[in-house]
Order: structure tokens, then C-alpha cells, then sequence
């Protein structure tokens, strides 16, 4: 018995309690402990609940498991939460109080609550504790195992004196059957059930179910006390005739018709499949009767809905409707799964297909000339040849996209192809109005900036456009595959324009913006390339034309070989070597090498000057200044009365975050040594170098304090002094940061050049970091390109949502998108987002969707906003919005007011539909003596039979003599088409009987 027994050297030492000899009664001791546990203890008397406080009050749960042997059991503890009880209620308890179950058996303030548990709306109880057998054990079913749980719960509720009442759950769990006991001072109360499939025709009316409660309660008194009756019959409403779901169709000639750009690109459907409103609940309940006042009997009925003095309603809703939105990101998200490559989708591309020729003409086909065919001009003008390549290897029915969507998509996302490109300057001015997104006044809003949130791109940008695109054509044209077609032709469209200098349409101007995801970023880089590539173009097409000049200006002057010409000459040389035809400067390593040359080429020139010029005098002449932009305020020279000009610099490289993040590892990787620290700083100072060297040649004779003045004043420090003669003046000297030995700037300005920032060699190599993203780009898979985009699709759907729900004002949709809209903002954020809690964040803006579509199908199914509504259309705004938010709601005015006028409408017309009846003018009659049909009579009812029927029944009788105390009797009963239920509660005296 102990555990010493068993193992003797075990130090643990077990007391056994042997007066608990039987499993049946260590069950019954282990209950009384979870009832003491729990301090459910005594009778805790409390004020009686206020209306409707079971719908809105908290509910509190407690449960812990038990064995029975070896079946466990689980005890549960319901407990209503009300507000503070000290006070007159626990001070002073009556000694004779019923336990305040028995209480709550005849208040009338929460019958029928409509959400609540079962045997809360059954019974009326606001604290109950039930045991139920555990989640994997069979059911109490043998009726000797129900009586063994019963006796077990009698003897604990005896035995601590606990007034709660306690249940036991029996037969299988569906079928919701409890019996249980509560316990009071010489009072005690029995709770019992029965449940069948059919109901039985004697008791398929009140006055059957009055005969059941009075046998039961079996009253001695002849004139029985008079019982109180609650009636609640329940109508459900499937068939919404004449009521069409308000969802619109897609605009189906736009999507298929050619005309796809501007139209349906761009926005993204919205709203349910289907009616989200599956049915809708009438409850008409009569919460006062007595016997006499209502017949209802096998013959004739008095409860007409129409009559009922209190409506309520309620809706179900469809469980998870598919909705259009939801749809179209769900699916998108699924493409991050995918593994596979665009060539891998689309199959082997150009480059495979031409390798199938004979090797052996390899070199000759790279030095024979090739006819060059002119390529056909697409919608957009611009189409690179690339693309026709492509697309001869892909045969036309292998094309995801046909040409009509594609070209529409193009013309979509590059609106700037549609311009005329025959007068190429006003095509410019034109591109680059469209590229500084002409919407200012709505820059500012919140929606506008909400992609700084959420780390997606501009509304107005062509990434955002390309997400939609993306989107709709996965849903719409072919899944991955158009997905990669589509990624593909935008790829070459990004070369084509970078080798043909036109810039891309969409983007802001200038670096890029870190704020924005990582692709927009990319496309914001390789549109500076092309400003940077399309400057220096300009800039050598400016140098030919002087070269012309100059050439012209040679022929009149013969012999002008000065120093003028000879500084010109690199030059002019250069750019009509860069310009010449045999070169194309379109190729990156042509471009290249070019630069390569060009500062050699220019640093000879600059040595040929300076041995012509300061070699013939020792140095004593100063360099002619060069790359002015203008001068810095009214400051000069330290060392001479010359004003000090701001130089012509070169714009620092700009970056993308993951380049910062590679820039960053290899500075870190560097070390803390004195070795790694000083190559640290030399890396990060090329920019610094570029400056100085710059204003060296703005500034001939400066020094490294004019330099310092310029660009980082505080590190010139100024302070009065009195000199020689007395007199105060202002003197300056270099901070004590800079005039630390080995300081980085000393040793920079002292490696600097007198070079103009047009002759050093470039700070960004637009060619190569434009080859650079490309080569990004094209690796890019399907899912690659999904995940970028994903923060840009989520921005999109949340701007729509909060577009449709500005149309339907529903205060709770406002707060789910700001929830929704800081959960994705703060995963966005993320270097590495999660994707499953991402997926979270769709869910969340599904159930948006879903309410805002159940919202506009109830406004339809209401009429709100036709304009025959008149005075009562707020009424009915508010009654609708209450429907979403509240699990039931009254009809005010119930069968006669504006809403319960419209819902009699609802059952009228879907009854003559039902039985094929001609639909009557006077379908709003409010309910007249003609209302009241005989049952069977011939007219089409205006309600369908009720498709759930509950009576509560309540009375309060001595029992079970006629001098025992009178304690509360209820009888429970429902009636459904197939089932029938009684749940009673009757009270006995244990003292008087």
C-alpha cells in the first residue's frame, strides 16, 4: 500500500489515508477537495442579476481533473463575474435563505439569454459546477454508473455544505443530457432531463406541457398557485427572395476584351462570392402569461408572431464565405512556397536553345558581322530585342500571357511608352512629370504614407503597380507561370531601358528611399544609373560640340598650340573616342575600360601642364582654378584675400540596404586593431578624398582649415584675442580632434590632387551597379519576386479595405484594420519576416472583408439607402450595424415598427415563393383580426411553422406536503422537429416532509 513497501531503499515517505478504503469514496473525498479548493463553501447570497446581465456579463471558467480509478473526469466551475459584493449582501445573510440557485430559478430578468451555456438558459443559474467525463473516455451511459455519480455528488454537497449546485453529464455528448442536485439549509432542488428524437403529439402544445409540469410537481392544494409561462417561438428565414446579393460582377469584357490596362489592372476586387448572410433568425416571445390569459392547444393557437409583444433577431452568418480579396491574397501567398526558377517554368531559355549549334562556330560567330533585324515596334515602343528572342524560342501556345494582356499590362505599368516618341524633348518633360507622381496634395495623408509602416513602396510607384499586376495575374492568366512571363518581360523591359537611357517610369527621384522593400529600392538604384549615365552622356555630347568649335577656330588660327588648347585636347579627344562609331558605350566593359583610360589619359594631360607651366617658373605660379560652383558666403582664404568657392563635387554612391549590410560585414570583419581600423577609415573616407581634391582645384593655395570651414565648420574653432598691438581680433585653429598625429584628414589632404570632380575617377560606377541590379533581377524566382512584393499586396488590400469600409462606417471593421495594420507592420520590419504569422495578417484582413460584406448584404436585404426610408433610415442604420456586433438584438416596435415591418416583408414574400402563391399588394398589413388563421385554413400563412419552440414554465408550491415550505418549481421545454427536451428543477422540503 505505501511506496516504502514497494521500493524499500526509496527515501520518499507516502502517508496513506486507510479510512478512504473504496475507490468510490476516495472519488467522493477528492470531489469535497476541489469544492473546498474552489470555496464553494456556505451559501454566498447575492443581489439578484440585472436584465440582459448574463449576455453582457464575463463568465468565469475553472476546471481541474479527477479519477474515478482509472476514468478521469473533468470538474468544471461556471461562475458568473458580477461587481463587488461586500455589503449588505455577505454581511448579512438570512439563516433560512434559499441557496441562490433556487433564487435564480424564478427570475424573470435573463430568460432565454442568447449567449450563454446550455443549462445557464435551461436553468436560469448564473453558478454551476459540472462533471463531465474526460476528453478521450467513453460516456456515462449504464444507468447504474448515472446513480453511482449522483450519490457521489449528493454526499459531497452534504458533506461540505456547498449550496452551488453540481451536475453530472450522461449519455453521449451530444446530446447535452445533465442531471444534478442542489443542496440548502432543510431545502433541496433536482435537476433532471429528458431528451428525445420526436415529440410526442400530446405535448406538441402548452396545454400538453402544462398537464406534464403539474403531475411532476404533483401540488396537494386545490387552488394551484398560478404558473407562470414564458413563450419564445423561433422563425428562420433561408430564402432571401427578391433580395439579390449585392455583390457587382467583374467587369468581364474589360478583362478579357484588350482593354485590361487602367481598368481592372490596378484594383483589387473586393467583397463575397456568396451571401455571408446565410439566415436570419426571428425569435417572438411572450414573456409574461399566466394559464388562462393564451390557448394553445392541438386545435387552435393564440400565439400569432405578429402579436408578440417583443422581437428579436438575429443572423447566421455563412461560415468562412469565399470572398474576392481573400482569394487573391491567399493565393499569392501561396507562390512564396514555390521552389521553382522562371527558366525552370518556362523551360530552357535563349541562351540554351542557341548552344545547340556546333561549337565549333563559337568564335566565328563572335567576330562575323550579323545583320541586325529591326525589331517590330510593340505597344509600348520599347520592347527590347531580347524579347523577341524569347519569344521565338517559346512557341505562342506556350505563352502564359497572350500579347493583348501583356502589351496591356506594359502599357499599364509604363504609361510613358503611349507618348510619342518622335519629339524626343517633349517625351522628357513629359516622362519626367509623370515620374515625379503628380499627386501632391495627397502626399500627405496617412494612406499615402502608410508604406512607411508597413516597408512596402508608394501607392503611386511602379513596384506597387507591378504587385497588383502580379497579383491579378496569378489569379487570373495562369498562376506561376504567368507569374514568371510577366517577371521576365519586365526584366527585359528594365535592360532595355538602362542600355537605351530612358528612365523608369514611377519612381521618385534620388537615392534610394530605405524606407520602401528591397526591389523598389533596386529599381530606384538602376534609374540612378541612367540619370547618372544620361549626365555624362550629355556632358560628352556638350564636349563634341566645343571640339567642333575649337576645330573650326584651328582652321582661321594655324599654329595655336598654347596651353588652352592642350588642356582641351584630352578632352575633345575623349569624347570623340567615346562617341566614335566604332565603340558602343552601351556595353558595360566598353564603358569601362573607357573610364579606365580616361583618367590616365587625364592625369598625363595635368603632368604636361604642370611641367609647362610651374616647371619653367620653380612652382611659383598657381594652378588655374577649375569646378567652381559658387562662392561660400562672404569667407575667404586663410592665406590669401581670394573668396572661398564651394566646389563642383560628386554626388556620394547611393545605396540599398543590402548593400549597406555588405559594407557594414566587411567594415566589422575588419577588426578593432590599429591595422583594422585605419583601413576602416581610409574605406569609408574615398567620398572625403573626392571632396578635398575637388576643392583643391576650386581654391588654388587653400589650405586644410579652408577645407575644414567648408565642410565641417565646428572643427574650426574661433576665439578673440588681443595681439601686439593691442587690438582684439578673431584667430582660428583646427579642433583638437583634427590635430591628432595620424589623423585621417591630414593624411587625406596631403594624398589629394588637384583634380576637378569631372577628371577623377567616378565615386559610382553607374555601369557596373547597374549591372549589378539587373543580374539581381533576373535571378529573382517567382517566390523571390512574391516576397518582395508581399509587403506592397497586404498595403494595397489594407488601403481597400479602408476605402470599402469609409462607405460603411462599422467602428469595429476601423479598429481590426489598425490591428491588422500594426501586426503586419511590425513583422514587415523584420530583416527576415516570419511567413506563417504573416499569413495571420491575411486572416485578419479576410474577417474584414467578410463583416464589411455581411454589412452591405444586410443594408440590401434592409433597403438602407433607397429613399423611401424617410425619417426611420438612422433607426434602421443603427439596428443593422447592431446585428453585426451584437449576438441578438430587439426590434423595437417588435412586429409593427420600421425593421419588423421589413422582416415580415422578408417572411412573406419567401412563404408565397415556398408554396408558389401570387404575391398579395398588402404585404405590410401590421396584423389585423384577419392575422389570426385557423390552422389548415387555405390562405398561404404569412410565417412558416416555427422552426424551434420554447416554453419556460415557473410556479412556486409547497412540496411534498402541503405544510412544507413553497420553493420554486421550473420546467424548461423545447420543441424542434426533431428534438424534444424537458429540463425541469423541482424543489422538495427535506425538513417538513
Amino acid at each position: 500500500m505505501m511506496a516504502a513497501d514497494s521500493d524499500p531503499e526509496s527515501e520518499v515517505f507516502e502517508i496513506t489515508d486507510f479510512t478512504t478504503a473504496s475507490e468510490w469514496e476516495r472519488f467522493v473525498s477528492r470531489v469535497e477537495e476541489v469544492l473546498n479548493d474552489w470555496k464553494l463553501i456556505g451559501n454566498n447570497s447575492s443581489k439578484p442579476p440585472e436584465k440582459g446581465e448574463y449576455t453582457s456579463g464575463t463568465w468565469e471558467e475553472k476546471t481541474q481533473d479527477i479519477n474515478f480509478a482509472d476514468f478521469k473526469f473533468s470538474v468544471t466551475h461556471h461562475c458568473l463575474k458580477q461587481e463587488s459584493e461586500e455589503g449588505e449582501g455577505k454581511e448579512e445573510p438570512e439563516e433560512d435563505a434559499f441557496p441562490t440557485a433556487m433564487q435564480d430559478l424564478l427570475c424573470m430578468n435573463n430568460d432565454f439569454p442568447p449567449r450563454a451555456h446550455c443549462l445557464v438558459r435551461w436553468y436560469g443559474m448564473r453558478e454551476f459546477v459540472v462533471i463531465s467525463p474526460g476528453a478521450n473516455c467513453e460516456a456515462v451511459i449504464s444507468e447504474s454508473k448515472c446513480n453511482l455519480l449522483l450519490s457521489s455528488i449528493s454526499i459531497s454537497l452534504a458533506n461540505t455544505g456547498c449550496q452551488v449546485p453540481m451536475f453530472v453529464q450522461i449519455q453521449q455528448k451530444w446530446r447535452r443530457m445533465y442531471h444534478g442536485e442542489c443542496q440548502g439549509l432543510g431545502v433541496r432542488t433536482d435537476f433532471e432531463m429528458v431528451h428525445l428524437r420526436k415529440v410526442p403529439s400530446q405535448y406538441n402544445h402548452l396545454s400538453g406541457l402544462l398537464d406534464i409540469f403539474k403531475s411532476k410537481i404533483g401540488c396537494p392544494l386545490t387552488p394551484l398557485p398560478p404558473i407562470n409561462i414564458a413563450i419564445r417561438f423561433t422563425y428562420v428565414l433561408q430564402d432571401w427572395q427578391q433580395y439579390s446579393w449585392p455583390q457587382q460582377p467583374p467587369d468581364f469584357d474589360a478583362l478579357l476584351g484588350g482593354e485590361v490596362g487602367g481598368v481592372e489592372f490596378g484594383k483589387l476586387p473586393f467583397g463575397a462570392c456568396e451571401d455571408p448572410i446565410s439566415e436570419l433568425h426571428l425569435a417572438t416571445t411572450w414573456p409574461h402569461l399566466t394559464e388562462g390569459i393564451v390557448v394553445d392547444n392541438d386545435v387552435y393557437s393564440d400565439l400569432d408572431p405578429l402579436q408578440a409583444p417583443h422581437w428579436s433577431v438575429r443572423v447566421r452568418k455563412a461560415d468562412n464565405p469565399t470572398c474576392l480579396l481573400g482569394d487573391f491574397l491567399t493565393e499569392f501567398f501561396k507562390l512564396c512556397s514555390k521552389k521553382e526558377s522562371t527558366e525552370e517554368i518556362l523551360g530552357r531559355g535563349p541562351v540554351e536553345e542557341e548552344g545547340k549549334d556546333d561549337i565549333s562556330h563559337a568564335l566565328s560567330k563572335l567576330t562575323e558581322p550579323t545583320a541586325v533585324p529591326i525589331p517590330k515596334l510593340s505597344v509600348s515602343n520599347m520592347v527590347h530585342s531580347a524579347r523577341k528572342r524569347i519569344r521565338r524560342h517559346r512557341r505562342v501556345d506556350e505563352s502564359p500571357l497572350s500579347n493583348d494582356v501583356l502589351n496591356s499590362i506594359l502599357l499599364y505599368l509604363f504609361p510613358d511608352a503611349a507618348i510619342d516618341k518622335s519629339s524626343s524633348e517633349n517625351s522628357e518633360s513629359k516622362a519626367s512629370q509623370l515620374n515625379t507622381d503628380g499627386k501632391p496634395e495627397e502626399k500627405e495623408s496617412d494612406d499615402y504614407n502608410l508604406y512607411n509602416q508597413l516597408k512596402s513602396a508608394p501607392s503611386d510607384s511602379l513596384t506597387y503597380r507591378l504587385a497588383l499586376c502580379v497579383c491579378l495575374v496569378n489569379f487570373y492568366h495562369g498562376g506561376v507561370r504567368a507569374v514568371a512571363h510577366l517577371w521576365q518581360e519586365f526584366v527585359l523591359e528594365m535592360r532595355y531601358r538602362w542600355e537605351n537611357n530612358y528612365l523608369v517610369y514611377g519612381l521618385a527621384s534620388g537615392p534610394p528611399d530605405l524606407r520602401c522593400c528591397l526591389l523598389h529600392q533596386k529599381l530606384q538604384m538602376l534609374n540612378c544609373c541612367i540619370e547618372r549615365k544620361r549626365a555624362r552622356d550629355d556632358g560628352r555630347k556638350m564636349a563634341e560640340g566645343g571640339k567642333e568649335r575649337e576645330r573650326g577656330r584651328e582652321r582661321k588660327v594655324s599654329g595655336a598650340t598654347g596651353t588652352e588648347n592642350g588642356r582641351l585636347g584630352p578632352e575633345s579627344a575623349e569624347m570623340g573616342r567615346e562617341v566614335s562609331p566604332g565603340k558602343s558605350w552601351d556595353s558595360w566593359s566598353d564603358s569601362e575600360g573607357e573610364d579606365e583610360f580616361f583618367e590616365c589619359l587625364s592625369d598625363t594631360e595635368e603632368m604636361k601642364e604642370a611641367g609647362s607651366t610651374d616647371g619653367e617658373k620653380g612652382g611659383a605660379k598657381v594652378a588655374k582654378p577649375d569646378g567652381r560652383l559658387h562662392p561660400h558666403g562672404k569667407l575667404t582664404l586663410l592665406n590669401s584675400q581670394e573668396p572661398l568657392y564651394i566646389p563642383v563635387t560628386q554626388e556620394p554612391a547611393p545605396m540599398t540596404e543590402d548593400l549597406l549590410e555588405e559594407q557594414s560585414e566587411v567594415l566589422a570583419k575588419l577588426g578593432t586593431s590599429a591595422e583594422g581600423a585605419h583601413l576602416r577609415a581610409r574605406m569609408q573616407s574615398a567620398c572625403l578624398l573626392s571632396d578635398m581634391e575637388s576643392f583643391k582645384a576650386a581654391n588654388p593655395g587653400c589650405t586644410l582649415e579652408d577645407f575644414v570651414r567648408w565642410y565641417s565648420p565646428r572643427d574650426y574653432v574661433e576665439e578673440e584675442v588681443v595681439d601686439e598691438n593691442g587690438d582684439t581680433v578673431v584667430r582660428g585653429d583646427l579642433s583638437a580632434r583634427m590635430k591628432i598625429p595620424g589623423n585621417m584628414w591630414m593624411e587625406a589632404w596631403a594624398t589629394a590632387k588637384t583634380t576637378p570632380a569631372r577628371r577623377q575617377r567616378r565615386l559610382f560606377d553607374d555601369t557596373k551597379e547597374a549591372e549589378k541590379v539587373l543580374h539581381y533581377l533576373a535571378v529573382q524566382k517567382p517566390a523571390d519576386l512574391t516576397r518582395h512584393l508581399l509587403p506592397c499586396i497586404l498595403h494595397a488590400a489594407i488601403l481597400k479595405e479602408k476605402e470599402e469600409e469609409s462607405v460603411e462606417d462599422i467602428l469595429s471593421v476601423r479598429k481590426a484594420i489598425q490591428q491588422a495594420t500594426s501586426h503586419a507592420s511590425k513583422l514587415l520590419r523584420h530583416p527576415s519576416p516570419d511567413y506563417k504569422k504573416l499569413e495571420d495578417v491575411i486572416t485578419q484582413l479576410i474577417a474584414v472583408e467578410t463583416v464589411i460584406a455581411r454589412s452591405r448584404s444586410l443594408k440590401a436585404k434592409f433597403g438602407i439607402g433607397k429613399a423611401e426610408q424617410g425619417d426611420n433610415a438612422e433607426d434602421l442604420e443603427r439596428f443593422v450595424s447592431s446585428l453585426l456586433e451584437e449576438p441578438e438584438v430587439s426590434v423595437i416596435g417588435a412586429g409593427r415598427g420600421p425593421a419588423g415591418s421589413i422582416i415580415h416583408k422578408l417572411f412573406v414574400s419567401a412563404q408565397r415563393a415556398a408554396l408558389l402563391a401570387p404575391l398579395d399588394e398588402d404585404t405590410g398589413r401590421g396584423g389585423g383580426a384577419d392575422d389570426k388563421k385557423p390552422m389548415g385554413g387555405a390562405s398561404v400563412p404569412d410565417f412558416p411553422p416555427p422552426a424551434g419552440r420554447e416554453i419556460l414554465l415557473r410556479t412556486c408550491v409547497p412540496r411534498p406536503a402541503p405544510y412544507s415550505k413553497a420553493l420554486p418549481q421550473r420546467l424548461f421545454c423545447v420543441l424542434m422537429r426533431e428534438d424534444f427536451r424537458l429540463a425541469g428543477a423541482f424543489s422538495s422540503d427535506t425538513s417538513f416532509f
